[in-house]
């Protein structure tokens, strides 16, 4: 980490959301942001790459994370959920710190598959009541697919979901088909910010 990030981090808890922003921008671009030829998990190729954990298990990176996605959610949120494994990180993240703020909102882990033994739930974390609101986050929205097993999981369990979170928003289709299916999407970045950012700081 440069030194001027490193010289902001000790208020991190107390410093306004915009500069928050931008600590959280500078952080993804010097970590989690590679440009070069990669495969995607999908099987496309692309000129740059976002591994989001580089700053979702990063302690700055993390409480970053909380406090912004914690401005980010309506008032009745009653928990915030996400696909393991990308989205773990950012969903405790936000429950530590809404503890913090006198806002306390559980966490709730989606598994891709049912788990082997004993209740064989697709949803670790606190059991909530029947039609609790439930905002789903992640890392890097990419096609929207993801997050939708999620949305579609809790929806099964008896939970209502009308809203999706992301970190990144690489841009290819994600928003529009969450348009299509009428979930509100918000994100953090779109790949663009990143991108403009990052050509900022090698030129």
């Amino acid at each position: 980490m440069t030194n001027e990030l490193l010289a902001q981090t000790s208020s991190l808890p107390t410093t306004d959301l915009t500069t928050l922003r931008q600590y959280l921008l500078d952080l993804l671009c010097q970590l989690a942001y590679k440009e070069g030829d990669f495969v995607l998990s999908s099987g496309q190729r692309s000129s740059y790459y976002i591994n989001g954990k580089e700053v979702t298990l990063h302690p700055q990176g993390a409480l970053a994370i909380g406090r912004l996605l914690l401005s980010l959610l309506p008032e009745d949120t009653q928990a915030v959920a996400g696909l393991t494994l990308g989205a773990d990180p950012i969903v405790s993240a936000v429950s530590v710190v809404s503890a913090y703020q006198n806002r306390p909102i559980p966490a709730l882990i989606i598994r891709k598959e049912a788990k082997g033994h004993g209740t064989r739930a697709y949803i670790e974390g606190p059991t909530l009541p029947e039609g609790a609101k439930v905002v789903v986050l992640e890392d890097v929205v990419t096609t929207g697919k993801s997050a939708m097993k999620a949305v579609e999981r809790l929806r099964d369990a008896g939970y209502e979901v009308d809203r999706v979170i992301s970190l990144v928003d690489r841009q290819q289709g994600g928003a529009e088909f969450y348009q299509s299916v009428g979930l509100e999407f918000q994100a953090v970045f779109t790949i663009e910010d990143l991108q403009q950012n990052w050509a900022r700081s090698h030129s």
